[in-house]
């Protein structure tokens, strides 16, 4: 059993670090104050080709596989959370599923630009009223001629104040229950679209996170994405693959907590030494090292399994995302400890981390959804 990565993985890990340290790390304190979406950074991306990372090569992506994309999105969001999630999202849940699901001419039309960064993508799922009971959404799509009509809102939707383009969720047959939701594509100046209450949120505060609102909406037949009715389907076998990243998401901002701790640690003096000499600080560094490695190989073991095809990866996917997303909230907590009073003042980042580690055990199912979705497959 090899756990080293292949020499195509390290290159995309040492290029996305430098990247992440030089052109992102020194402005995430400045995002988080501002809240203002870095939609340069993301163009910059795009010509990296992290914007496309599972994009096959003949649509102009990087064609690499899910570790790959797992190891972006933790090198990213070592720097900044916000921009982590954001591309965590636009290429595992809006990428992805038009390579999976899309038609051929979807895929022409969408995927190119998606993978250069000149659009960003995003996802519609969770209502005002419908969190993780997704079978709930009280939107709907009523077909009309060669078109369909979108009536709801939807919320806490990550990118939904910049992007382009969306992915969007809605019930064609209410009376079907989650057999009657249908997934369809939906452009940012399609007629009856526009954004709503843009959030105030404790954490992750430079993703544009906003509602969505669809006021006689009008999306043409062929932006349905997938078959009609197949919508509920289709929004858990992405989300699958988006515990993935957004567990990769919740390592880096533990390693990036982690390391700061460290160099604290070695450097703060009391009592006529350095803290780190100390031996309650040293089992708080121990455990959290350990904590994150654990986390990181729950990861790519369920990147792995996607990347195989050997068996479903659902039950992988929630494991490593519950236990990467309670690691983040235990590690960046021990972090602000470990600096003492200095951790809970924002001239450190540790705080950043804290309030950005917290999201994580909240969107793509919460903690209590996975241990759900865990059980189920267990006594499957």
């Amino acid at each position: 059993m090899d756990f080293s990565l292949t020499e195509d993985q390290k290159m995309v890990q040492s290029m996305t670090r430098e990247f992440a340290t030089k052109e992102i790390e020194p402005k995430a304190a400045e995002l988080d104050a501002t809240g203002e979406f870095p939609h340069d950074t993301f163009k910059k991306m795009g010509e990296l080709g992290l914007m496309g990372v599972v994009v096959p090569e003949k649509y102009g992506g990087a064609g690499l596989d899910f570790i790959s994309l797992a190891i972006v999105v933790e090198e990213i969001s070592k720097a900044c959370g916000s921009i982590g999630v954001v591309t965590a999202v636009h290429n595992s849940l809006a990428c992805w599923s038009i390579v999976n699901w899309g038609t051929d001419a979807q895929k022409e039309k969408y995927l190119p630009r998606l993978a250069t960064g000149e659009l960003l993508g995003a996802i519609g799922l969770t209502e005002p009223n419908c969190g993780s009971d997704l079978a709930s959404m009280e939107t709907r799509a009523t077909q009309k001629g060669d078109c369909y009509i979108l009536n709801g809102t939807k919320r806490f939707i990550t990118s939904g104040g910049a992007a382009d383009m969306f992915i969007i969720f809605a019930k064609t047959d209410p009376k079907a229950g989650h057999h009657g939701i249908t997934a369809f594509i939906v452009e940012k100046d399609s007629p009856g679209f526009s954004t709503g209450k843009h959030e105030d949120l404790l954490g992750l505060r430079a993703t544009a996170n906003c509602e969505l609102i669809f006021e006689d909406c009008k999306v043409m037949k062929e932006n349905v994405l997938g078959e009609i009715g197949n919508g509920f389907k289709l929004a858990l076998t992405a989300i699958d693959v988006s515990r993935i990243d957004i567990g990769a998401q919740a390592v880096g901002i533990a390693q990036a907590a982690f390391d700061k701790a460290l160099a604290y640690a070695r450097e703060r003096k009391q009592f006529d030494r350095p803290i780190c000499e100390f031996e309650l600080i040293q089992e708080k560094l121990a455990l959290m090292a350990t904590k994150i490695s654990a986390a990181r190989l729950l990861i790519h073991k369920a990147a792995y399994l996607k990347d195989t095809g050997k068996k479903r990866f659902t039950k992988e996917a929630a494991m490593a995302k519950l236990f990467a997303s309670t690691m983040a909230v235990e590690v960046t907590r021990e972090a602000i400890q470990i600096f003492g009073s200095y951790g809970y003042s924002k001239e450190y980042p540790v705080e950043q981390y804290y309030r950005d580690a917290k999201c994580t055990e909240i969107y793509e199912g919460t903690s209590e959804i996975q241990k759900i979705v865990i059980a189920r497959r267990l006594l499957a």
